[in-house]
Protein backbone atom coordinates (compact mmCIF):
# COMPACT_ATOMS: atom_id res chain seq x y z
CA UNK A 1 0.00 0.00 0.00
CA UNK A 2 2.65 2.59 0.93
CA UNK A 3 4.60 1.66 -2.23
CA UNK A 4 1.53 2.17 -4.40
CA UNK A 5 0.84 5.55 -2.87
CA UNK A 6 4.45 6.69 -3.14
CA UNK A 7 4.59 5.56 -6.75
CA UNK A 8 1.27 6.93 -8.04
CA UNK A 9 0.38 9.85 -5.76
CA UNK A 10 2.21 12.37 -7.92
CA UNK A 11 0.97 15.73 -9.28
CA UNK A 12 1.11 14.53 -12.91
CA UNK A 13 -1.44 11.76 -12.24
CA UNK A 14 -3.63 13.81 -9.89
CA UNK A 15 -6.21 14.64 -12.65
CA UNK A 16 -6.62 10.93 -13.39
CA UNK A 17 -7.26 9.93 -9.77
CA UNK A 18 -9.66 12.86 -9.22
CA UNK A 19 -11.75 12.03 -12.28
CA UNK A 20 -11.81 8.35 -11.35
CA UNK A 21 -12.84 9.18 -7.77
CA UNK A 22 -15.66 11.43 -8.96
CA UNK A 23 -16.99 8.83 -11.39
CA UNK A 24 -16.75 5.91 -8.96
CA UNK A 25 -18.47 8.03 -6.28
CA UNK A 26 -21.51 8.35 -8.55
CA UNK A 27 -22.48 4.80 -7.60
CA UNK A 28 -22.80 3.82 -11.25
CA UNK A 29 -20.75 1.34 -13.31
CA UNK A 30 -17.66 3.06 -14.76
CA UNK A 31 -15.99 1.62 -17.85
CA UNK A 32 -13.94 4.64 -18.91
CA UNK A 33 -13.20 8.23 -17.94
CA UNK A 34 -12.48 11.32 -20.00
CA UNK A 35 -9.52 13.56 -19.17
CA UNK A 36 -9.45 17.06 -20.62
CA UNK A 37 -6.75 19.69 -20.93
CA UNK A 38 -3.80 17.43 -20.09
CA UNK A 39 -0.43 19.12 -19.89
CA UNK A 40 2.49 17.37 -21.66
CA UNK A 41 3.97 16.08 -18.37
CA UNK A 42 0.55 14.73 -17.36
CA UNK A 43 0.17 13.01 -20.74
CA UNK A 44 3.63 11.51 -20.35
CA UNK A 45 2.83 10.17 -16.87
CA UNK A 46 -0.39 8.61 -18.18
CA UNK A 47 1.43 7.02 -21.12
CA UNK A 48 4.05 5.64 -18.75
CA UNK A 49 1.38 4.20 -16.45
CA UNK A 50 -0.47 2.50 -19.29
CA UNK A 51 2.64 1.50 -21.27
CA UNK A 52 1.54 3.48 -24.36
CA UNK A 53 3.93 3.84 -27.29
CA UNK A 54 2.88 7.41 -27.87
CA UNK A 55 1.63 10.32 -25.78
CA UNK A 56 -2.10 10.92 -25.55
CA UNK A 57 -3.55 14.23 -26.66
CA UNK A 58 -4.77 17.02 -24.41
CA UNK A 59 -8.14 15.24 -24.23
CA UNK A 60 -7.96 11.51 -23.66
CA UNK A 61 -10.34 8.67 -22.92
CA UNK A 62 -8.93 6.15 -20.45
CA UNK A 63 -10.28 2.62 -20.10
CA UNK A 64 -10.79 1.44 -16.51
CA UNK A 65 -9.99 -2.10 -17.66
CA UNK A 66 -6.66 -0.92 -19.06
CA UNK A 67 -5.88 0.82 -15.77
CA UNK A 68 -6.77 -2.34 -13.81
CA UNK A 69 -4.46 -4.40 -16.04
CA UNK A 70 -1.63 -1.93 -15.55
CA UNK A 71 -2.06 -1.47 -11.79
CA UNK A 72 -2.89 -5.03 -10.81
CA UNK A 73 0.52 -6.69 -11.40
CA UNK A 74 2.35 -3.73 -9.86
CA UNK A 75 0.19 -3.10 -6.79
CA UNK A 76 -2.42 -5.82 -6.46
CA UNK A 77 -5.00 -3.05 -6.54
CA UNK A 78 -7.68 -1.97 -8.99
CA UNK A 79 -7.99 1.53 -10.41
CA UNK A 80 -10.93 2.10 -8.06
CA UNK A 81 -8.88 1.07 -5.03
CA UNK A 82 -5.92 3.25 -6.03
CA UNK A 83 -8.21 6.26 -6.55
CA UNK A 84 -9.68 5.71 -3.09
CA UNK A 85 -6.22 5.24 -1.57
CA UNK A 86 -4.94 8.53 -3.02
CA UNK A 87 -8.03 10.82 -2.98
CA UNK A 88 -9.93 9.41 -0.03
CA UNK A 89 -12.86 7.22 0.82
CA UNK A 90 -15.33 6.92 -2.03
CA UNK A 91 -18.83 8.32 -1.73
CA UNK A 92 -21.91 6.64 -3.15
CA UNK A 93 -23.98 9.49 -4.45
CA UNK A 94 -26.66 7.25 -5.92
CA UNK A 95 -27.12 5.62 -2.54
CA UNK A 96 -27.05 9.01 -0.83
CA UNK A 97 -29.67 10.37 -3.21
CA UNK A 98 -31.88 7.33 -2.66
CA UNK A 99 -31.55 7.64 1.11
CA UNK A 100 -32.44 11.34 0.92
CA UNK A 101 -35.46 10.58 -1.27
CA UNK A 102 -36.63 7.90 1.14
CA UNK A 103 -36.10 10.21 4.12
CA UNK A 104 -38.21 12.94 2.50
CA UNK A 105 -40.95 10.46 1.63
CA UNK A 106 -40.94 9.17 5.20
CA UNK A 107 -41.10 12.73 6.55
CA UNK A 108 -44.11 13.70 4.44
CA UNK A 109 -45.88 10.41 5.20
CA UNK A 110 -45.31 11.02 8.92
CA UNK A 111 -46.76 14.52 8.59
CA UNK A 112 -49.78 13.35 6.58
CA UNK A 113 -50.60 10.67 9.15
CA UNK A 114 -49.86 12.68 12.29
CA UNK A 115 -52.80 12.53 14.74
CA UNK A 116 -53.08 16.33 14.93
CA UNK A 117 -53.34 16.58 11.13
CA UNK A 118 -55.70 13.62 10.81
CA UNK A 119 -57.99 15.10 13.46
CA UNK A 120 -58.24 18.51 11.76
CA UNK A 121 -59.02 18.25 8.02
CA UNK A 122 -58.62 22.02 7.81
CA UNK A 123 -54.86 21.44 8.14
CA UNK A 124 -54.62 19.69 4.76
CA UNK A 125 -53.79 22.99 3.05
CA UNK A 126 -51.29 23.82 5.80
CA UNK A 127 -49.51 20.52 5.18
CA UNK A 128 -49.43 21.21 1.43
CA UNK A 129 -47.83 24.60 2.11
CA UNK A 130 -45.11 22.99 4.24
CA UNK A 131 -44.33 20.53 1.47
CA UNK A 132 -44.14 23.32 -1.11
CA UNK A 133 -41.68 25.13 1.14
CA UNK A 134 -39.34 22.12 1.06
CA UNK A 135 -36.82 21.07 3.65
CA UNK A 136 -35.49 23.51 6.21
CA UNK A 137 -31.79 24.05 5.53
CA UNK A 138 -32.00 20.99 3.24
CA UNK A 139 -32.28 18.72 6.29
CA UNK A 140 -35.07 16.21 6.91
CA UNK A 141 -34.02 15.92 10.57
CA UNK A 142 -34.16 19.69 11.08
CA UNK A 143 -37.48 19.92 9.25
CA UNK A 144 -39.02 17.11 11.28
CA UNK A 145 -37.86 18.70 14.53
CA UNK A 146 -39.45 22.08 13.74
CA UNK A 147 -42.68 20.56 12.40
CA UNK A 148 -42.79 18.26 15.42
CA UNK A 149 -42.52 21.26 17.75
CA UNK A 150 -45.37 23.00 15.91
CA UNK A 151 -47.58 19.90 16.06
CA UNK A 152 -46.88 19.43 19.78
CA UNK A 153 -47.87 23.05 20.42
CA UNK A 154 -51.07 22.65 18.39
CA UNK A 155 -51.95 19.55 20.41
CA UNK A 156 -51.52 21.61 23.62
CA UNK A 157 -53.81 24.43 22.44
CA UNK A 158 -55.90 26.15 23.51
CA UNK A 159 -53.71 26.93 26.47
CA UNK A 160 -54.81 28.03 29.91
CA UNK A 161 -53.49 31.58 29.83
CA UNK A 162 -49.81 30.68 30.20
CA UNK A 163 -47.26 33.14 28.75
CA UNK A 164 -45.89 32.18 25.35
CA UNK A 165 -42.41 31.53 26.73
CA UNK A 166 -43.83 29.22 29.40
CA UNK A 167 -45.81 27.28 26.79
CA UNK A 168 -42.68 27.00 24.64
CA UNK A 169 -40.66 25.74 27.59
CA UNK A 170 -43.29 23.23 28.64
CA UNK A 171 -43.94 21.83 25.16
CA UNK A 172 -40.70 22.41 23.23
CA UNK A 173 -38.12 22.37 26.04
CA UNK A 174 -36.99 25.77 24.79
CA UNK A 175 -38.52 28.99 26.12
CA UNK A 176 -37.54 30.80 22.91
CA UNK A 177 -38.89 28.18 20.45
CA UNK A 178 -42.07 30.22 19.85
CA UNK A 179 -40.51 33.68 19.83
CA UNK A 180 -41.85 35.97 17.13
CA UNK A 181 -40.23 35.10 13.81
CA UNK A 182 -39.14 31.56 14.64
CA UNK A 183 -40.07 28.82 12.20
CA UNK A 184 -42.08 26.90 14.80
CA UNK A 185 -44.03 30.03 15.75
CA UNK A 186 -44.78 30.79 12.10
CA UNK A 187 -45.99 27.22 11.47
CA UNK A 188 -48.29 27.26 14.52
CA UNK A 189 -49.83 30.61 13.60
CA UNK A 190 -50.42 29.49 10.00
CA UNK A 191 -52.03 26.28 11.30
CA UNK A 192 -54.33 28.22 13.63
CA UNK A 193 -55.33 30.47 10.74
CA UNK A 194 -56.06 27.41 8.58
CA UNK A 195 -58.19 25.83 11.32
CA UNK A 196 -60.22 29.03 11.64
CA UNK A 197 -60.46 29.53 7.89
CA UNK A 198 -58.61 32.86 8.03
CA UNK A 199 -55.56 34.43 6.42
CA UNK A 200 -52.35 34.05 8.45
CA UNK A 201 -51.57 37.03 10.74
CA UNK A 202 -49.49 39.65 8.97
CA UNK A 203 -48.19 41.86 11.78
CA UNK A 204 -47.26 41.76 15.45
CA UNK A 205 -50.71 42.86 16.60
CA UNK A 206 -52.47 40.15 14.59
CA UNK A 207 -50.00 37.52 15.82
CA UNK A 208 -50.64 38.51 19.45
CA UNK A 209 -54.39 38.31 18.86
CA UNK A 210 -54.02 34.86 17.30
CA UNK A 211 -52.03 33.59 20.28
CA UNK A 212 -54.52 35.09 22.73
CA UNK A 213 -57.41 33.46 20.89
CA UNK A 214 -55.61 30.16 21.46
CA UNK A 215 -55.45 30.83 25.20
CA UNK A 216 -51.86 32.05 25.34
CA UNK A 217 -51.35 35.05 27.63
CA UNK A 218 -55.11 35.56 27.65
CA UNK A 219 -57.09 37.23 30.43
CA UNK A 220 -58.27 34.40 32.68
CA UNK A 221 -61.04 36.62 34.08
CA UNK A 222 -62.59 37.80 30.81
CA UNK A 223 -62.17 34.42 29.08
CA UNK A 224 -65.39 32.64 30.01
CA UNK A 225 -67.86 29.92 29.04
CA UNK A 226 -71.67 29.98 29.13
CA UNK A 227 -73.23 26.95 30.83
CA UNK A 228 -76.60 25.77 32.09
CA UNK A 229 -78.05 22.88 34.08
CA UNK A 230 -74.96 22.00 36.12
CA UNK A 231 -75.27 20.73 39.68
CA UNK A 232 -71.69 19.97 40.77
CA UNK A 233 -71.27 17.94 43.93
CA UNK A 234 -68.63 20.13 45.56
CA UNK A 235 -68.96 22.64 48.38
CA UNK A 236 -66.57 25.13 46.73
CA UNK A 237 -67.84 28.58 45.65
CA UNK A 238 -68.09 27.62 41.97
CA UNK A 239 -70.11 24.45 42.60
CA UNK A 240 -72.46 26.26 45.00
CA UNK A 241 -72.96 29.14 42.57
CA UNK A 242 -73.68 26.85 39.59
CA UNK A 243 -76.23 24.84 41.59
CA UNK A 244 -77.91 28.07 42.68
CA UNK A 245 -78.30 29.34 39.12
CA UNK A 246 -79.51 25.94 37.90
CA UNK A 247 -82.13 25.80 40.67
CA UNK A 248 -83.25 29.27 39.60
CA UNK A 249 -83.59 28.12 35.98
CA UNK A 250 -80.81 30.35 34.71
CA UNK A 251 -77.58 29.94 32.80
CA UNK A 252 -74.21 30.64 34.40
CA UNK A 253 -71.07 32.28 33.04
CA UNK A 254 -67.88 30.65 34.34
CA UNK A 255 -64.43 32.18 33.91
CA UNK A 256 -61.22 30.37 33.08
CA UNK A 257 -59.80 31.51 36.41
CA UNK A 258 -62.72 29.90 38.28
CA UNK A 259 -62.29 26.64 36.39
CA UNK A 260 -58.60 26.56 37.17
CA UNK A 261 -59.10 27.31 40.86
CA UNK A 262 -62.20 25.19 41.60
CA UNK A 263 -62.47 22.58 38.83
CA UNK A 264 -63.00 19.94 37.83
CA UNK A 265 -66.79 19.98 38.13
CA UNK A 266 -68.15 16.64 39.26
CA UNK A 267 -71.54 15.00 39.09
CA UNK A 268 -72.56 15.30 35.43
CA UNK A 269 -72.66 12.00 33.52
CA UNK A 270 -73.73 13.40 30.13
CA UNK A 271 -73.02 16.94 28.93
CA UNK A 272 -74.37 18.38 25.69
CA UNK A 273 -72.41 21.06 23.88
CA UNK A 274 -73.82 23.42 21.25
CA UNK A 275 -72.22 26.01 19.03
CA UNK A 276 -74.81 28.77 19.51
CA UNK A 277 -75.86 30.45 22.79
CA UNK A 278 -79.43 30.71 21.43
CA UNK A 279 -79.88 26.97 22.02
CA UNK A 280 -78.92 27.40 25.69
CA UNK A 281 -81.42 30.25 25.98
CA UNK A 282 -84.17 28.06 24.48
CA UNK A 283 -83.26 25.15 26.75
CA UNK A 284 -83.35 27.19 29.96
CA UNK A 285 -86.64 28.76 28.90
CA UNK A 286 -88.20 25.34 28.29
CA UNK A 287 -86.69 23.24 31.07
CA UNK A 288 -86.06 25.90 33.71
CA UNK A 289 -84.63 24.23 36.84
CA UNK A 290 -84.65 20.83 35.10
CA UNK A 291 -82.35 21.95 32.29
CA UNK A 292 -79.81 19.19 31.52
CA UNK A 293 -76.09 20.10 31.64
CA UNK A 294 -75.34 22.31 28.64
CA UNK A 295 -72.28 24.18 27.39
CA UNK A 296 -72.04 26.53 24.41
CA UNK A 297 -68.84 27.20 22.52
CA UNK A 298 -70.27 30.52 21.27
CA UNK A 299 -68.72 29.87 17.86
CA UNK A 300 -65.06 28.97 17.98
CA UNK A 301 -64.33 27.65 21.49
CA UNK A 302 -61.98 29.68 23.62
CA UNK A 303 -59.61 28.27 26.22
CA UNK A 304 -62.28 28.34 28.96
CA UNK A 305 -64.61 26.17 26.85
CA UNK A 306 -61.94 23.60 26.01
CA UNK A 307 -60.64 23.62 29.58
CA UNK A 308 -64.14 22.86 30.93
CA UNK A 309 -64.86 20.13 28.38
CA UNK A 310 -61.52 18.45 29.07
CA UNK A 311 -62.22 18.57 32.80
CA UNK A 312 -65.65 17.02 32.30
CA UNK A 313 -64.29 14.25 30.08
CA UNK A 314 -61.50 13.49 32.54
CA UNK A 315 -64.10 13.31 35.33
CA UNK A 316 -65.92 10.60 33.38
CA UNK A 317 -68.70 12.60 31.74
CA UNK A 318 -69.86 11.76 28.22
CA UNK A 319 -69.49 14.95 26.17
CA UNK A 320 -71.77 15.23 23.09
CA UNK A 321 -71.35 18.04 20.55
CA UNK A 322 -73.65 19.63 17.98
CA UNK A 323 -72.98 22.63 15.73
CA UNK A 324 -74.07 24.36 12.55
CA UNK A 325 -74.05 22.47 9.27
CA UNK A 326 -71.82 24.88 7.36
CA UNK A 327 -68.14 25.02 6.47
CA UNK A 328 -67.10 26.71 9.68
CA UNK A 329 -69.40 24.51 11.75
CA UNK A 330 -67.72 21.37 10.43
CA UNK A 331 -64.29 22.82 11.25
CA UNK A 332 -65.42 23.79 14.76
CA UNK A 333 -66.87 20.31 15.34
CA UNK A 334 -63.65 18.64 14.19
CA UNK A 335 -61.68 20.99 16.44
CA UNK A 336 -63.81 20.26 19.52
CA UNK A 337 -63.60 16.50 18.93
CA UNK A 338 -59.83 16.69 18.41
CA UNK A 339 -59.24 18.78 21.51
CA UNK A 340 -61.67 17.16 23.95
CA UNK A 341 -62.59 13.70 22.65
CA UNK A 342 -66.26 14.71 22.44
CA UNK A 343 -68.76 12.55 20.54
CA UNK A 344 -70.87 14.00 17.74
CA UNK A 345 -74.57 14.53 18.43
CA UNK A 346 -77.04 14.61 15.53
CA UNK A 347 -74.33 15.64 13.05
CA UNK A 348 -74.38 12.86 10.47
CA UNK A 349 -75.08 13.11 6.75
CA UNK A 350 -78.55 11.68 7.45
CA UNK A 351 -79.22 14.44 10.01
CA UNK A 352 -78.17 17.09 7.50
CA UNK A 353 -80.22 15.69 4.64
CA UNK A 354 -83.30 15.43 6.87
CA UNK A 355 -83.05 19.12 7.78
CA UNK A 356 -81.69 20.84 4.66
CA UNK A 357 -84.05 23.02 2.62
CA UNK A 358 -83.56 24.87 -0.68
CA UNK A 359 -82.75 28.54 -0.46
CA UNK A 360 -80.66 28.36 2.72
CA UNK A 361 -77.37 30.33 2.77
CA UNK A 362 -74.31 28.84 1.06
CA UNK A 363 -72.20 26.90 3.59
CA UNK A 364 -68.91 28.32 2.34
CA UNK A 365 -65.68 26.35 2.15
CA UNK A 366 -66.28 22.80 3.39
CA UNK A 367 -63.53 20.59 4.74
CA UNK A 368 -63.95 16.86 5.23
CA UNK A 369 -65.85 15.72 8.32
CA UNK A 370 -63.63 13.05 9.96
CA UNK A 371 -66.59 11.40 11.66
CA UNK A 372 -68.73 11.06 8.49
CA UNK A 373 -67.17 11.60 5.02
CA UNK A 374 -70.64 11.45 3.48
CA UNK A 375 -71.64 14.59 5.40
CA UNK A 376 -69.14 16.80 3.59
CA UNK A 377 -70.13 15.26 0.25
CA UNK A 378 -73.81 15.98 0.94
CA UNK A 379 -73.07 19.58 1.95
CA UNK A 380 -70.99 20.19 -1.17
CA UNK A 381 -73.79 18.77 -3.30
CA UNK A 382 -76.66 20.69 -1.67
CA UNK A 383 -74.71 23.92 -1.08
CA UNK A 384 -77.00 24.92 1.77
CA UNK A 385 -76.47 25.70 5.45
CA UNK A 386 -78.49 24.22 8.30
CA UNK A 387 -78.01 26.30 11.43
CA UNK A 388 -78.67 24.99 14.92
CA UNK A 389 -81.65 27.33 15.25
CA UNK A 390 -83.32 25.50 12.34
CA UNK A 391 -83.08 22.17 14.18
CA UNK A 392 -83.59 23.59 17.67
CA UNK A 393 -86.81 21.67 18.25
CA UNK A 394 -85.13 18.36 17.47
CA UNK A 395 -82.22 19.22 19.80
CA UNK A 396 -84.56 20.22 22.63
CA UNK A 397 -86.54 17.02 22.15
CA UNK A 398 -83.33 15.02 22.42
CA UNK A 399 -82.44 16.89 25.62
CA UNK A 400 -85.73 15.99 27.24
CA UNK A 401 -84.40 12.55 28.13
CA UNK A 402 -81.56 14.17 30.10
CA UNK A 403 -83.58 16.61 32.22
CA UNK A 404 -82.52 17.11 35.80
CA UNK A 405 -84.59 16.25 38.87
CA UNK A 406 -87.59 18.45 39.71
CA UNK A 407 -86.91 21.07 42.35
Amino acid sequence: MPDARARYDIPELAPLWRVLWERFSSGRVVSSVRLRGLEPDQGAALADLLGLDRLPGADASVSVRALDEALGPATGLTAKEVAELIVGRLENRAETRLAATNARAELWAWLDEHPVVRAEPALVGWVAGIRRGGLIDGSTARTRKVIGQALSVLAALPSDGRPLSTLAGDVCDDTHALDDGTRASSLVLKALAAIHGEAPPQNAEERRACWERAGVECDALSTSVLTAGFRPNGADPLSVTMRTWTDAGHAAVVTLAQLRDFGPLSGATVVHVVENPAIVAMATARFRAQCPPLVTTSGWPNSAVIHLLRQLAEAGAQVRYHGDFDGEGVRIAAHVVARTGAQLWAMSAADYLAAVRPGRPDPGSITDAPWDPELSEAMRERRATVSEEHVAEQLLTDLTAFRGPPC
